[in-house]
C-alpha cells in the first residue's frame, strides 16, 4: 500500500489541565479530502493546529510524508513547514491589513529564499490568476476585497509555498452560500490539478458530505464514526 501523506496516531492536545483532544487517530492520502466534523468545541481546530505543530501536541505521533514531526526540533521542522499550509476561517484576520495582497503572497517566497525580483511579481500574478482573481487585485489591501475574494487571496498565499497538504479550518463558514460554492469548487479544481491532500475542518454536515471523500466525526475531543 502507498504510504499516507498524513498519519495521525493517538493525538493528545492539552491546554493546562484541560484535555482538548484525547487519542485521535486518522490517515490521509495525497489527493484525498478528509473532513473532521463535529460541534463547536469538540476539538477539530485543536487537532488541525496540532497536526501543524502549532502548538506541539502533548502526546501521540504525527507522520507527514513519512517523517514523525513530534520528534523533530523546530530547526528540523522548518524545511517541512512550507509543505503543509493552513487556510483559516477568517480571511481578513489571516492577512495583514497593512500589506497589499501582492506583498502578502510574496512574503512566504521571500522567507523561504525563493523570491527573485526578475520573476517574483510574475509568480504572484500567476498565483492570483490560479485562484480566480485578476492580478490587479494584488494592488489592493484586504479590506478592499470581498470575503470570498480575500479567502481566495489567502489560498493563493498558501499555494506560494508549493504545499502537499492544506489544513482548511472552516474555510467557507464565514462566506455567503453563493460565494461558498465558488471557493469549494476552486479547492476541488486545485486538488485535481496539484494532487493536494486536504484536512478539512467543518461543522456543517451538508458541506462535509458534498466536499469530503471521508468523514471523521469528533465529539468531546475523541473520534466517533469514520465514514466514506
Amino acid at each position: 500500500m502507498t504510504e499516507p501523506l498524513l498519519d495521525v496516531r493517538d493525538l493528545v492536545v492539552r491546554y493546562g489541565p484541560v484535555t482538548a483532544v484525547d487519542g485521535v487517530s486518522f490517515a490521509l492520502a495525497a489527493g484525498e479530502t478528509l473532513a473532521l466534523n463535529g460541534p463547536s468545541g469538540c476539538g477539530k481546530s485543536s487537532t488541525a493546529l496540532a497536526v501543524l505543530q502549532l502548538p506541539r501536541p502533548a502526546g501521540g505521533e504525527v507522520h507527514f510524508e513519512g517523517r514523525e514531526l513530534t520528534a523533530l526540533t523546530e530547526r528540523e521542522l522548518r524545511p517541512l513547514r512550507p509543505r503543509m499550509q493552513p487556510v483559516f476561517q477568517d480571511p481578513y484576520g489571516s492577512l495583514s491589513p497593512r500589506h497589499r495582497i501582492r506583498d502578502a503572497i510574496a512574503e512566504p517566497l521571500k522567507i523561504q529564499g525563493r523570491w527573485h525580483p526578475a520573476d517574483g511579481p510574475a509568480r504572484v500574478a500567476e498565483l492570483l490568476d490560479r485562484v480566480g482573481l485578476d492580478p490587479a487585485y494584488g494592488d489592493r489591501h484586504p479590506h478592499e476585497l470581498s470575503g470570498g475574494q480575500c479567502q481566495r487571496a489567502g489560498i493563493a498565499r498558501a499555494l506560494a509555498s508549493e504545499p502537499r497538504l492544506l489544513v482548511l479550518d472552516e474555510p467557507v463558514s464565514s462566506l455567503d452560500p453563493s460565494v461558498r460554492a465558488g471557493v469549494l469548487n476552486l479547492l476541488a479544481d486545485l486538488q485535481d490539478d496539484l494532487g493536494l491532500g486536504y484536512l478539512f475542518i467543518c461543522h456543517d454536515r451538508a458541506v462535509v458530505r458534498h466536499f469530503a471523500d471521508r468523514i471523521v466525526e469528533m465529539r468531546e475531543g475523541r473520534v466517533g464514526v469514520t465514514s466514506g
